[in-house]
């Protein structure tokens, strides 16, 4: 299971039932994408 968050989006590469599984424990912790894709830049910027 390969997960790359770019500026315009996020891409999964794995199995439907890992990507599920990833897409319901991220979430959890943010309401948008838009709002993870923010706080990727956010930790890497540091």
């Amino acid at each position: 299971m390969k997960i790359y968050v770019k500026n315009n989006g996020v891409t999964f590469v794995g199995k439907s039932w890992q990507i599920k599984y990833m897409i319901k424990h991220y979430m959890k912790s943010f309401d948008t994408v838009a709002e993870w894709i923010a706080a990727e830049n956010n930790s890497h910027s540091k």
